[in-house]
């Protein structure tokens, strides 16, 4: 089972590097979230989709398997 670790690089499918700050909760739903840096901003994520496998259909040209990928690549602010 694939786990989002804190404070690693994954890249997005499209290609950006992003940089993972936290996993947290949502204090309503309780879901899992992941908190990332992205282009000097702080997003958020539903754990799972952050975790999920790219939708070949809709992006068929796509060789990257799923949505974030670890990778060693630096973060790098755009």
């Amino acid at each position: 089972m694939r786990e989002v670790k804190v404070n690693t690089n994954y890249r997005h499918f499209k290609g950006d590097i992003v940089k993972v700050l936290y996993i947290a909760k949502d204090s309503e739903t309780l879901t899992r979230k992941v908190v990332y840096l992205h282009n000097g901003e702080i997003w958020v994520r539903d754990y799972d989709m952050f975790l999920s496998k790219v939708d070949k259909e809709k992006y068929p040209n796509v060789t990257q398997e799923y949505r974030f990928e670890e990778v060693n690549d630096e973060y790098r602010e755009n």
